[in-house]
């Protein structure tokens, strides 16, 4: 691993300030800015289409419609207050900006400072995320069941704009990493409660190798 890369485990205590009870319906829609109140919208709509899938992460509307609704809330200077692009020297931090009254989705805003990284992680549950800010690299492994650990496969720039999606399980193993010299921000949306983001999301998995993030 890139020795300039301090990685921190996603399901550590967030930084302080970091919101992880899921709010109650009044609270959570008074909070919301008018940009993160329509990408719940959005997403509610999403659901709503996919009532008839028994499981509707499965689908490709789902996964197409998260893209598009992911894009959509990332082109929007306005989605994120000053206070939600705050970082820590700690590790990335964590800003929860809604969570499903239903419990069908959480969204959250990483700040990723200089030299912070995930560790090597699959997904207990779909999720999908929008570069913001700057730029992240991402490392995506293979999961290789037979001897237990993940290898890497290839490493891509993220840059403001990227778009990703992916599905639960062992299929989606990748680290995100800000390996430049200046802060990165990144939208996510998982498919947990809002107080389940730090205990059911990442499934921490060990790597046969961790080359440096580019």
């Amino acid at each position: 691993m890139n020795q300039g890369l301090r990685p921190t485990p996603f399901d550590c205590p967030p930084a302080s300030g970091a919101q992880l009870a899921e709010p109650n319906e009044a609270a959570s829609r008074a909070q919301r800015s008018a940009p993160v109140a329509h990408l719940c919208d959005a997403l509610d709509a999403i659901f709503e289409a996919c009532a008839k899938f028994p499981k509707p992460s499965d689908s490709a509307f789902f996964a197409r419609a998260m893209r598009i609704a992911l894009a959509d809330a990332a082109a929007n200077p306005a989605l994120l207050t000053p206070a939600q692009r705050e970082g820590s020297a700690e590790n990335y931090r964590r800003h929860l900006l809604a969570a499903d009254p239903q419990g069908r989705y959480a969204i959250a805003a990483l700040v990723w400072l200089p030299h912070q990284a995930s560790p090597v992680h699959g997904h207990h549950t779909w999720c999908g995320y929008a570069v913001l800010d700057g730029t992240l690299s991402e490392t995506v492994f293979e999961w290789n069941g037979a001897q237990h650990c993940a290898s890497a496969t290839r490493t891509q720039a993220r840059n403001s704009g990227a778009v990703s999606f992916v599905r639960g399980g062992r299929g989606g193993i990748h680290r995100l990493g800000n390996c430049s010299s200046e802060p990165a921000v990144s939208l996510h949306i998982y498919g947990v409660p809002g107080a389940q983001i730090a205990t059911h999301v990442n499934d921490v998995v060990r790597a046969a190798d961790a080359p440096a993030l580019a």
